[in-house]
């Protein structure tokens, strides 16, 4: 708490000194402890100048996924009041999904630099290298039913998808049903997992991984990251993770509200703006069945409505799709 006093007090006045009488007075700290808190700081990769007579300067902070550099400004009201960061996880599902069970309340977010078991769709693994990317994990206790927990992957999508292009300007497109590409690969995948009895929804985790300056020797062949895509386009540097996991955080709650106040019609329409699987061709694999035909539609519960041979309409409610060339 007072790492965080502190950093407020030096965000308040960038450039600026702030004298040790202002930090004791403004962060109510013992002067006694501010040099063990300024030490503190520097240890997790913020640079601050100390000056005998003038006192205190924040000159840069880290680009680590600290909870109070994701909080700071960040501009929600649920999502993200709560941050709990890790250093390293089997995966931040896991650990939303134990605290959700023990009553943590809806908007907490968990997230890490690592997770050394990372959980993809369908029993997969996602890959989560240290310091590349960003893998977290939201609790959700939305009022849905079971069968309407596509909603909030499609959700998630949108807000990924527009968090990705206002952030990095990226085109940021949307694989049904969860998956993020640029350029065709894959930048980032999202699962969700919940609780539920039969007619009521307990709680959702809502999990989210992508890749950010994750470099080329780490990521799966039909994988890339945000940098390796700036790249590409011309501009190598590096993307701010914590910029854009508060984007993300906030994107998720707008995207969040709106299902509330306006229903799930809306986000199925920008859903579909930011895919262009509609009309193409596909190819449908489920765990019973493989199958081809064209993608007509999203249904009210997110699922995909293929047009077959015959005419036939069929609705995919899981599985893995591919446009065919």
């Amino acid at each position: 708490m007072h790492d965080e006093k502190i950093l407020k007090v030096l965000r308040d006045r960038p450039g600026e000194y702030v004298s040790s009488d202002e930090l004791c007075k403004d962060a109510d700290i013992s002067r006694a402890a501010i040099w063990k808190r300024m030490e503190s700081l520097r240890e997790e990769g913020y640079e601050i100048e100390a000056s005998p007579h003038l006192g205190y300067r924040l000159v840069a902070s880290p680009d680590s996924l600290i909870p109070d550099e994701i909080k700071w400004k960040l501009d929600t009201r649920i999502l993200g009041k709560e941050v709990i960061a890790y250093k390293k996880v089997d995966s931040t599902n896991d650990v939303a999904y134990s605290l959700a069970e023990k009553g943590m309340k809806e908007g907490l977010v968990i997230i890490a630099e690592e997770q050394a078991a990372g959980k993809g769709r369908l029993g997969r693994k996602w890959a989560s290298p240290p310091k590349g990317g960003i893998y977290m994990s939201c609790i959700l206790r939305p009022d849905i039913m079971p069968n309407e927990i596509s909603r909030i992957t499609l959700l998630a999508a949108v807000a990924v998808a527009k968090a990705i292009r206002e952030f990095s300007g990226l085109s940021a497109m949307i694989k049904w049903p969860n998956d993020i590409l640029i350029n065709g690969k894959k930048v980032c995948g999202i699962l969700t997992e919940m609780k539920a009895e039969a007619d009521a929804v307990g709680f959702i985790i809502l999990g989210i991984g992508i890749n950010v300056n994750t470099s080329r020797a780490d990521l799966p062949k039909v994988g890339t990251s945000l940098k390796e895509e700036m790249s590409r386009s011309g501009r190598g540097e590096k993307l701010s993770r914590v910029g854009l996991a508060r984007k993300l955080i906030e994107s998720l709650e707008h995207e969040y509200a709106s299902l509330k106040k306006r229903g799930f019609g809306p986000i199925i329409e920008e859903w579909k703006s930011f895919s262009d699987i509609i009309g193409s061709r596909v190819k449908v694999m489920t765990h019973s069945r493989t199958f081809e035909g064209q993608a007509h539609d999203i249904d009210q519960d997110g699922s995909l409505v293929v047009r077959r041979e015959r005419g036939q309409m069929e609705k995919v409610s899981s599985g893995d799709v591919v446009i065919m060339e």
